[in-house]
């Protein structure tokens, strides 16, 4: 087994509202059942700047950080898999596995549930420590800055994409071209979406949504439920999908849908949403349709559609920044304003 570093830098946040800071800390020690990652890729997710301001966070100091992805370093009692140099990406969620929802496949709604990043320390660090069937392999062919991102924005994507039940030649509209949307706009085409709409107000990122075969809809040049609609002859999508946490665009996703259509809404907000019942629920049998996080067993499925080139994130990672307060403090305050980039990565 290598010598850990005795220290080990990380970002973290003192208390809700304040600025990141740097900090030494010292390098965690895996116990029973867990693993060491030295952090080679760390995502920064909008979620982030939410937690950042204390929305959903739940515990401090806290390093922030859901989305990693590395090697690992380490390993404690009895653990056979992975292996210390092995390629790993991390599921974030720390669960149970033995509660009523664990044991139904329901592990997001775990009684003990953790997540790193939120209610544990998470990525924006050198090192995490983590249990080691919270590790899933990561080939070779994909990059640590995917792997990472796969963790969260592709992962979620595909979630909701399952709760909104797609089915092949379904039309589908995605809210939102940041770092879910990307993911979303080609997994509903892998899924065997037909017409798939994206909307946004960034031209870059509706630049981006044509690239990947999705119609663009710019939301800035006027309503976007009646672009759906027009290009729908009347009738509107089978499923819309939310992925920013903005109650406005929730709305119109709901108002997007045909009958007995199908609104996903994954964005973390905490605006409230109005709907008109009859208009845009019950005269539709239209569906309203939460979802939280992602499953374990979602990943293996995941990977399959990176190895058959359905799914490229190429595109996605729009920028590398290194561990360093300042430059993850700009990225955050720069999702929190919806800027251009899509999904930025601390590489340590």
């Amino acid at each position: 087994m290598p010598a850990l570093s005795k220290s080990c830098r990380a970002v973290r946040l003192r208390a809700p509202g304040l600025p990141l800071e740097d900090a030494t800390l010292d390098a965690p020690a895996p116990g029973s059942g867990e693993i060491l990652v030295r952090v080679k890729a760390a995502g920064i997710c909008h979620s982030d700047a939410h937690y950042r301001s204390g929305v959903g966070s739940t515990r401090h100091p806290l390093t922030l950080g859901h989305e990693v992805a590395g090697v690992v370093e380490s390993v404690g009692a009895g653990v056979s898999t992975p292996r210390i140099g092995d390629r790993v990406c991390l599921h974030y969620l720390v669960t149970c596995g033995e509660c009523r929802d664990c044991r139904a496949g329901r592990e997001q709604f775990c009684t003990t549930g953790e997540m790193i990043g939120k209610d544990r320390d998470g990525g924006y660090a050198e090192f995490i420590r983590v249990p080691a069937r919270n590790a899933h392999p990561l080939p070779e062919a994909i990059p640590f800055e995917h792997g990472a991102i796969l963790m969260c924005s592709s992962a979620t994507a595909l979630h909701a994409l399952r709760k909104a039940r797609v089915a092949a030649g379904e039309t589908v509209a995605v809210f939102g071209v940041g770092g879910l949307g990307v993911s979303a706009l080609q997994l509903a085409r892998a899924l065997g979406a037909g017409t798939v709409f994206a909307v946004d107000l960034n031209p870059a990122k509706l630049a981006l949504a044509k690239r990947l075969g999705a119609v663009p809809i710019d939301a800035k040049a006027g309503d976007p439920v009646a672009a759906v609609r027009e290009a729908t002859s009347g009738r509107g999508v089978d499923a819309a999908l939310e992925l920013i946490g903005s109650a406005r665009a929730m709305e119109q996703a709901v108002r997007s849908l045909a009958p007995q259509g199908r609104a996903a809404l994954a964005g973390l907000t905490q605006e409230r949403l109005s709907v008109a019942p009859y208009r845009d629920i019950l005269g539709r049998e239209a569906e309203i349709i939460g979802v939280s996080d992602h499953l374990a067993g979602e990943i293996g499925e995941l990977m399959g559609f990176v190895a058959r080139g359905e799914l490229d994130l190429g595109e996605a990672v729009t920028k590398i920044v290194p561990l360093e307060a300042s430059a993850i403090g700009a990225v955050l305050d720069g999702l929190e304003a919806f800027r251009d980039e899509v999904r930025c990565v601390i590489r340590p």
